[in-house]
Order: structure tokens, then C-alpha cells, then sequence
């Protein structure tokens, strides 16, 4: 695997790994689309069913795209990159994946526990807060990576051109 690692372009992410990326953003939009107003909304029996495969689905693709990038690609950060930034770009990175885990995990526990005829009280309005908080955190982190997106856009520096599929950056020395 080492050598996919060292093969791997710092400038560029692979065409699975671009897919993975830009799939997730589909699936995530159609989730926030799609998503439960109402705990109530969980007594349609297709509904839950549907919101439990859907979960399931979408952890594990999650964990497929986790273990794919992370054995097979590169961060295209330059190497001159300050230190902090780089420890930020992960720090995001790694809070999306667990944002994204935890409203697909808290998501099934809530079906689960209203499966079980936990409509209210403290068990499920604790695991409801946890859901929100990941959705909350998960936005504040898209937004994040959106805007570290479009500075790496404007320094031009191979970041934006690596993940992004238009607007290509022309290169400094052009």
C-alpha cells in the first residue's frame, strides 16, 4: 500500500477518490433534504425502514471512503505549508468523518430506541441532542472546508485544482 501512498500525486486526488468526495456531497444534500422533522414521522414503519438502510448505506460508504483515502492518497497540501495549517486541514478532515458518523449512528440509535417505544424522556432526547449537535458541527465544518477551499483557490497553490472539477487554477509561475 505504501507505494499507492508515495505514487500518489500531491496535487491531484485520484478519479475514485474525487467521486468519493463528490458523492458524499450528493448523498449529504439528499439526506438534509429528505430528513425527519418530526420523531412522530418515525410510526410510518417504510419511512424507518428506509432512514435505517439509508444509515447503514451511508456508513458504510463513509468507511469505505475513509479507508480508501487514507491507504491510497496524499494530502495535496504543499510541503511548505505551515505546520498549524496542516494540523487544522486534519483537524477538519477528521471532524467531518465524525460528524458524518454520528448523525448516521445517532440517526439509527433514534429509530431504534423509538422502535422500542422510547417516544420521550431523557434516553432518547439525550441521543435526539447528540443527532443535532453533530448536524450543527458538520455545517460549521463544511463551512470551514469551503472556505479554506477557496483560499488554496485564490494562492493558487495545486490545492483547489486537486479536488475541485472547475474553475482550474492557472500556476503561479503562469
Amino acid at each position: 500500500m505504501n507505494n499507492i501512498k508515495e505514487e500518489a500525486s500531491n496535487t491531484s486526488y485520484s478519479s475514485f477518490a474525487k467521486l468519493l468526495h463528490w458523492g458524499f456531497v450528493v448523498l449529504f444534500v439528499y439526506g438534509i433534504i429528505k430528513q425527519v422533522d418530526s420523531i412522530t414521522q418515525l410510526e410510518d414503519n417504510a419511512l424507518l425502514r428506509f432512514e435505517v438502510l439509508f444509515a447503514l448505506a451511508f456508513l458504510l460508504l463513509l468507511a469505505v471512503r475513509f479507508i480508501y483515502v487514507k491507504k491510497t492518497q496524499r494530502s495535496s497540501l504543499p510541503e511548505e505549508t505551515p505546520k498549524m495549517q496542516k494540523l487544522a486541514a486534519k483537524l477538519v478532515h477528521y471532524g467531518m468523518y465524525a460528524c458524518l458518523a454520528g448523525i448516521a449512528g445517532s440517526g439509527l440509535l433514534i429509530g431504534f430506541l423509538y422502535g422500542q417505544g422510547f417516544e420521550s424522556g431523557l434516553l432518547i432526547d439525550s441521543v435526539i441532542g447528540l443527532h443535532e449537535l453533530s448536524v450543527s458541527l458538520i455545517y460549521w465544518l463544511i463551512g470551514v472546508h469551503i472556505v479554506a477551499a477557496v483560499y488554496h483557490r485564490f494562492l493558487k497553490d495545486g490545492v483547489w485544482s486537486s479536488m475541485v472539477p472547475v474553475f482550474k487554477e492557472q500556476n503561479k509561475e503562469s
